[in-house]
């Protein structure tokens, strides 16, 4: 794979879809029209947190169910849902295609945003106080999206990414824009060895005067890895420092992979 500092986002080609400004852990997903509020609370925060901190991902089993997965799968096709739409290989970030939703979310992904931001933020706010980053998250994640839209980042970065045979996703970083927040979600939607073969998530942590590591994160269908967007803190010898992260996805070896994305800031 090529490593790329970051991934802004591309020139894109706009839908119909509006931009109007918005307004190892486990859980059980619910209904397909269910509230998340109470399977977000059912995680184990406490283990998501050690995790973040000790390998730099957490993953959440089972955070969607297959109808919930099928259900977002469906949308892709459907133009009016998205903003815009990015061909990987025309920019060179890989292979395959990934489509940013527009505001209105839809309400399984608008939910499901609502409701991870406020325990991943004293997560983030942990991180920035170890980092000396002068830069508080607020708990209600309406108050982080207006920092982002007064700064002029007022377009929705949740997305639907799709791979089939041949495609990968380069190592990047999601930044887009001054106001980034540290964490964020994938769920993979397809379940490997029956909807595709390869395409697993990978991971790649650069410590300083260090050789990268990388990490292979094993998710089956509905599961949900948390990760780093940019950099997390690790202990040393002389305290602590910044660890850089990227993320991709390695060789679809057969069929189509889908996954959903959930970027907590917005982008210019």
């Amino acid at each position: 794979m090529i490593a790329r500092a970051s991934q802004k986002e591309a020139e894109v080609v706009p839908t119909d879809g509006a931009t109007s400004t918005p307004g190892s852990a486990s859980a059980a997903g619910v209904g397909v029209d269910g509230d998340y509020r109470a399977c977000v609370e059912a995680i184990d925060w406490g283990a998501v947190g050690a995790d973040l901190n000790s390998q730099c991902n957490a993953v959440v089993p089972r955070l969607l169910e297959p109808a919930q997965c099928r259900s977002l799968v469906a949308l892709y096709s459907q133009d009016n849902r998205f903003r815009s739409r990015v061909v990987m290989s025309r920019h060179g970030y890989g292979r395959g295609e990934y489509r940013y939703f527009c505001y209105p979310l839809p309400d399984l992904v608008a939910q499901l945003r609502t409701a991870l931001y406020p325990h991943l933020a004293p997560i983030a706010n942990q991180w920035n106080e170890l980092l000396n980053i002068a830069v508080h998250y607020p708990t209600p994640h309406a108050e982080f999206l207006e920092r982002c839209a007064q700064a002029g980042q007022t377009r929705p970065t949740p997305l639907l990414l799709q791979y089939a045979a041949g495609d990968y996703h380069c190592l990047h970083q999601d930044l887009y824009g001054e106001h980034v927040f540290p964490l964020q979600v994938a769920v993979l939607l397809s379940q490997p060895d029956e909807d595709f073969t390869g395409g697993e998530f990978i991971l790649t942590e650069q410590r300083p005067r260090m050789q990268s590591r990388a990490e292979v994160v094993p998710l089956r269908q509905g599961d949900a890895v948390i990760f780093a967007v940019h950099h997390r803190p690790m202990k040393g010898v002389r305290g602590m420092y910044r660890v850089n992260l990227r993320h991709g996805v390695s060789r679809i070896r057969s069929g189509h992979r889908h996954t959903l994305g959930v970027i907590f800031h917005d982008a210019k």
